[in-house]
């Protein structure tokens, strides 16, 4: 018994120990680690496209150029629209800067008249041109030359990962044979976890790019298209990346405008845009695929973020849901695949009206 005992906790110190082992080199070596994981998830992304040009007896290497010169050429045109609507946004800071200061100046007179004269709050700069310090300019100067750095290692990661697809997948059928075959069936579960989940979440992008934009745009918001695709981008990081997001196109809106309906509004309307991305359009567009509770979700994006930053905030999701498909193959580790999985009872009193509307759907769609 004691024996036993102490074999239980000396495998617990080991895999505490690997684990320790693990976040410590995934976060030493990111430099390494995140463009390579971008690469795989963009990889499958464009697999299709390459494959299809590839199906059209243009050489492979020929056809993954010409995929990775598409997607290119799309980003450079996009980058390039951000970045003057951005620089004429940056051109406009002192002007709205003084516009937050004589606001928060008036409100603060407000205040200071509800509560009385012994009231006094101390002269604070509330500036948010100030913010743009010589210092912060040459952090974001060096964090944009290394974000630029991994930008062109991606592409090469990526050239090479479809050129050598066929010596992949023979070395996992190799693997397969040797040890077990069910790595074989993990491996293609896994890749459809990948390219479901990017796929998908490129669709839902573009739908909550163009959901915002046409708001924003029919309230006269001059960089319209900047803030939609901020929206977008940001709406790729769960239940965090709204906030931010919509917090700075409210006060955008609060200080371009003389009235607080249209605040109001755009708060009211953003929120019904995440409500209808969450609960609607994601599940339709993405599917089941990547099936993690929302808890899990949460401390993915909280991991990932302390290992990888941003990075790690939007990758971890999608791996999270391989760690799950990895725990469910393995008989041992089921428990924990499900424990991470969204199938689990809720008891309530009585099924809300919620719960139905989305099985009517679901059955409508099996019927369909």
């Amino acid at each position: 018994m004691m024996s036993r005992s102490f074999s239980s906790i000396q495998w617990l110190a080991y895999f505490l120990l690997a684990l320790v082992l693990l976040v410590y080199v995934m976060s030493a070596a990111a430099f390494i680690f995140v463009p390579l994981v971008w690469s795989i998830f963009i990889a499958f992304s464009i697999y299709p496209v390459s494959n299809w040009l590839e199906g059209r007896h243009i050489p492979r290497a020929l056809a993954i150029v010409i995929s990775l010169l598409i997607v290119g050429v799309f980003l450079f045109g996009l980058l390039y629209l951000l970045t003057s609507q951005m620089v004429s946004l940056v051109s406009d800071l002192p002007e709205i800067d003084q516009s937050f200061d004589e606001r928060i100046e008036r409100y603060l007179a407000e205040i200071q008249t509800w509560l009385g004269e012994d009231f006094v709050m101390d002269e604070i700069n509330w500036g948010i041109y100030s913010f743009l310090s010589p210092e912060s300019l040459n952090a974001t100067l060096f964090s944009t030359g290394k974000t630029l750095t991994l930008a062109g290692i991606i592409p090469l990661y990526i050239f090479f990962l479809l050129y050598y697809k066929d010596f992949f997948i023979e070395f996992i059928r190799r693997v397969s044979v040797k040890s077990n075959a069910h790595i074989l069936d993990w491996a293609e579960d896994a890749g459809d976890v990948i390219q479901s989940y990017i796929t998908g979440m490129l669709k839902v992008t573009l739908i909550v790019a163009l959901l915002s934009g046409l708001f924003l745009y029919s309230i006269d918001v001059e960089y319209f298209l900047l803030f939609a695709i901020w929206i977008a981008v940001m709406n790729l990081i769960p239940y965090i990346g709204v906030f931010i997001s919509s917090a700075v196109v409210i006060l955008y809106v609060f200080l371009t405008t003389d009235t607080i309906f249209y605040p109001l509004l755009t708060l009211a309307v953003l929120w019904s845009i995440q409500l209808l991305e969450n609960n609607i359009i994601t599940p339709l567009v993405v599917g089941a695929k990547v099936n993690v509770n929302a808890l899990a979700v949460i401390l993915a994006i909280l991991i990932g973020g302390a290992i990888w930053g941003v990075s790690g905030m939007i990758l971890f999701i999608p791996l999270t849901g391989i760690l799950k498909i990895t725990f469910d193959r393995i008989p041992a580790l089921q428990p924990y695949g499900y424990l991470l999985g969204d199938n689990f009872p809720v008891h309530e009193r009585s099924e809300n009206f919620w719960k139905l509307l989305v099985r009517r759907i679901k059955n409508e769609r099996l019927e369909g």
